[in-house]
């Protein structure tokens, strides 16, 4: 479905979530890489399980797709190619004694970013009614908000803040 010009706040809601999908597959991708950048064990099995619980957003999206008939399918999201470039890009140049610093970080700045793109979706969802969709994607912010707070507890840990 391919949708190059958005006309009404139907077509922008169905495109950010074609692009919340995207956003969510490239999270996963994402957290496999810094789960393996990572140097210390507790910082892997963070990773290890925001994949699992991504894996879980996705599966809510899929259902936010079904509850609103909108057929399944995903949308362009240069925000998250980007984050996880810039990723890649200060892994590639790090120490490694200060991987587990720089995945923490980039995760957490992934993590704001699903944070705005959640409530963007929230409250045009909330405008039609769409109890069930709404409480699905509800969820997944309150889990990405969860994560956000885990990292950053964990990166102050590690700073000794």
């Amino acid at each position: 479905m391919s949708q190059t010009h958005l006309e009404t706040p139907e077509d922008l809601l169905r495109f950010q979530l074609r692009t919340a999908m995207t956003m969510e597959e490239d999270s996963l991708a994402a957290l496999g890489e810094l789960a393996e950048a990572a140097k210390s064990a507790d910082i892997k099995k963070l990773f290890t399980h925001h994949a699992e619980e991504t894996r879980e957003q996705i599966a809510n999206l899929q259902q936010v797709f079904k509850l609103l008939e909108v057929p399944e399918s995903t949308a362009a999201s240069p925000s998250t190619k980007g984050i996880g470039k810039q990723a890649e890009a200060l892994i590639a140049r790090t120490a490694p004694e200060l991987r587990d610093q720089v995945t923490l970080s980039a995760a957490l700045g992934n993590e704001h970013y699903e944070m705005a793109a959640y409530e963007a979706l929230i409250l045009p969802v909330q405008v039609l009614g769409a109890t069930d969709a709404l409480a699905l994607l509800k969820a997944n912010a309150e889990q990405e908000i969860h994560t956000s707070q885990e990292l950053s507890n964990r990166l102050k840990q590690l700073l000794g803040a």
